[in-house]
């Protein structure tokens, strides 16, 4: 039987602090060490939660663990009896709401009283596919997703079938429906021409209706909008999530990440939510935005939730413009080496995009001018 890996604390702190320092990818990172991508995500997301201890006092330590003795031995009898219950409470419990990201983040690679094959068992993963030796995307790879990226900023009323054909015939791109299928759900993109699967939604999560129908838009804050797209590297790809009011175009909160996890969507919404609260948020039907992660919060600050319906190319457009400038103005003129680069520029784009940049549509006016009055 092979033998799992043992990783030193000194060595875990080293990949944090190169995985924090944004200048490679986290695919790229996991390449270089061997090591899985989502163990890279839990070692980055226990040292950012412990980071606060660091900064504790200290000078009672000694005797708050004088204080805990006692109470430590005793609880570790009542925690052998609970154990036999949580286990049967974790293989009983309904992990249908959880995606196979979010269940492999919660294995325990280290130091688990549980072997592996039990934990895979108990969260309904596929044990085989735990050990593969991850690498880098190929340059194949980046190009194909950078071509798709274009055409759909472009076009984003084009399906597979219209970007499969646009990349073998007018990219010299050859490859085949399903290929184009599984880069854009990998991007988390996906053709807003009506059609089937046109929406990655969880079933098991609440629809809202579209709201914006026959509205007049009458201030700042009356309407936001939410949204994700593919931001391109060089040897890569990150996500960007931004909030914008539709009234003034104004970038009110926005966030970069490798992944799509759930995490930096909400973290943009509380950042948002901690300055402003709009009358009504608007996204799409996707699975950030109907998760309830995502609704609770707009929920605790009586926020009316608007998502756009199926097919519908016109119901988010003012945020589909904001993709455009960005990609157009920005990210197409550069070619970002690293993370932090893209974080960066990005970052200086859309402060000058908010602070500097005149819009036609406000009448030469920029988005600060008016959402700041």
């Amino acid at each position: 039987m092979k033998q799992r890996k043992s990783y030193t604390s000194e060595y875990k702190s080293q990949i944090v602090l190169e995985i924090l320092r944004e200048e490679k990818t986290l695919n790229e990172i996991a390449s270089d060490h061997g090591i899985h991508v989502n163990q890279l995500r839990q070692w980055k997301k226990a040292a950012i939660d412990q980071m606060p201890q660091l900064f504790a006092n200290e000078n009672n330590k000694i005797d708050q663990m004088k204080a805990n003795y006692e109470d430590q031995i005793e609880s570790l009898y009542v925690e052998v009896g609970k154990l036999t219950t949580q286990l049967s409470w974790l293989k009983k419990k309904n992990l249908a709401l959880k995606t196979r990201d979010e269940r492999l983040t919660m294995l325990e690679w280290e130091a688990s009283e549980l072997p592996m094959k039990t934990q895979a068992e108990l969260l309904s993963l596929n044990r085989s596919s735990l050990y593969y030796k991850p690498v880098a995307p190929s340059p194949e790879e980046v190009l194909i997703k950078h071509k798709i990226d274009e055409i759909y900023t472009k076009y984003p009323f084009f399906g597979t079938r219209r970007i499969t054909h646009t990349l073998n015939n007018n990219e010299g791109v050859f490859i085949n429906r399903k290929a184009v299928q599984r880069h854009m759900r990998e991007m988390g993109i996906a053709g807003i021409a009506p059609g089937p699967n046109l929406s990655k939604r969880n079933h098991q999560h609440r629809i809202y209706p579209y709201l914006l129908r026959g509205l007049t838009i009458q201030h700042s804050n009356h309407v936001w909008g939410i949204d994700i797209t593919y931001i391109r590297l060089n040897r890569g790809w990150m996500y960007l999530v931004a909030i914008i009011d539709w009234f003034s175009r104004y970038v009110v909160s926005w966030e970069l990440d490798q992944t799509l996890e759930m995490d930096f969507v909400v973290d943009t919404v509380k950042r948002a939510l901690s300055k402003y609260t709009p009358t009504i948020m608007n996204s799409d039907q996707g699975s950030h935005f109907t998760s309830p992660q995502y609704t609770d919060l707009l929920k605790e600050k009586d926020v009316n939730i608007s998502m756009d319906g199926k097919g519908r190319a016109l119901d988010n457009i003012i945020t589909e413009r904001l993709w455009r400038t960005v990609k157009y103005e920005e990210v197409y003129l550069k070619d970002y080496v690293s993370p932090r680069e893209a974080r960066t520029e990005i970052n200086n784009f859309l402060t000058f995009y908010n602070d500097k940049r005149p819009h036609q549509s406000l009448g030469y006016q920029t988005p600060a001018s008016l959402f700041l009055v």
